[in-house]
C-alpha cells in the first residue's frame, strides 16, 4: 500500500468487458492505497476504495475517483483526482496539494473536510500549478491511455478552468512566508 520511490501505472487490461471511457467508473485499487507514500508517481486508470493517499507525504498521483477519507491527514505530495470524491476527503490535512477536477459536476464540494483546507478555484492559479497539472495529466495519459485525461488534454484551455485547489491552510501560510522573507533571514 505505501510507494517510497519510483512509478506505478495500473489500468484495466484491454479486453475487460467495459469501454475504455468507463473505467473511472470501476475500481482499480482497493482500501488505503498509497497509505503513508513518501516519494514516487502512482497513476490509476480507475477509482479507488476509502482512504486514498492518507498520509501520503511526498507522492505524486493521478486517479480517476476516490472514495471516503481521501488525502486524510495527507503532509506532502500532489494527488490529482479526476472524478469524483468520497466524504471527508482532506480531513486533518496540513501539507501537500490535491487538484479536483469538475468539483462541482461530481457535487464533490459537500464532501470536503474544510477544517485546515481552503478550496481556491482555477482562477487564482499560477501559470505553474497549470503547467505542473498539465504535466502530471500528459504523463498520466502517456503511461495508463485514460480517456478522461485525453479529452481533458484534447481542450486544455476549457477544462483546466474545472479545477479546484484544496490547499492547507497553514501550509499556504508557510509557503507564503518563504517567497517574502529574504535568503539571508531564514
Amino acid at each position: 500500500k505505501i510507494l517510497s520511490g519510483g512509478t506505478i501505472a495500473i489500468y484495466p487490461p484491454h479486453n475487460v468487458g467495459f469501454a475504455k471511457e468507463d473505467a473511472g467508473e470501476h475500481t482499480i485499487v482497493g482500501n488505503a492505497c498509497l497509505y503513508g507514500a513518501t516519494a514516487g508517481k502512482a497513476f490509476f486508470n480507475g477509482k479507488s476504495g476509502e482512504r486514498f493517499a492518507v498520509r501520503n507525504s511526498g507522492a505524486i498521483s493521478v486517479i480517476e475517483g476516490v472514495g471516503d477519507h481521501g488525502c486524510e491527514y495527507m503532509t506532502g505530495g500532489k494527488v490529482i483526482i479526476l472524478g469524483p470524491i468520497g466524504k471527508n476527503f482532506a480531513a486533518g490535512m496540513s501539507g501537500g496539494i490535491a487538484y479536483l477536477y469538475d468539483l462541482e459536476a461530481t457535487e464533490g464540494r459537500k464532501y470536503i473536510n474544510t477544517g485546515m483546507v481552503e478550496l481556491e478555484p482555477a482562477s487564482t492559479f499560477t501559470n505553474d500549478d497549470f503547467d505542473d497539472i498539465r504535466q502530471i495529466i500528459e504523463e498520466h495519459f502517456s503511461r495508463t491511455q485514460s480517456v478522461k485525461a485525453e479529452t481533458i488534454l484534447n481542450d486544455w484551455d476549457t477544462h483546466r478552468q474545472l479545477f479546484t485547489k484544496v490547499m492547507p491552510t497553514d501550509y499556504k501560510r508557510v509557503m507564503l512566508e518563504r517567497q517574502t522573507t529574504p535568503a539571508n533571514e531564514e
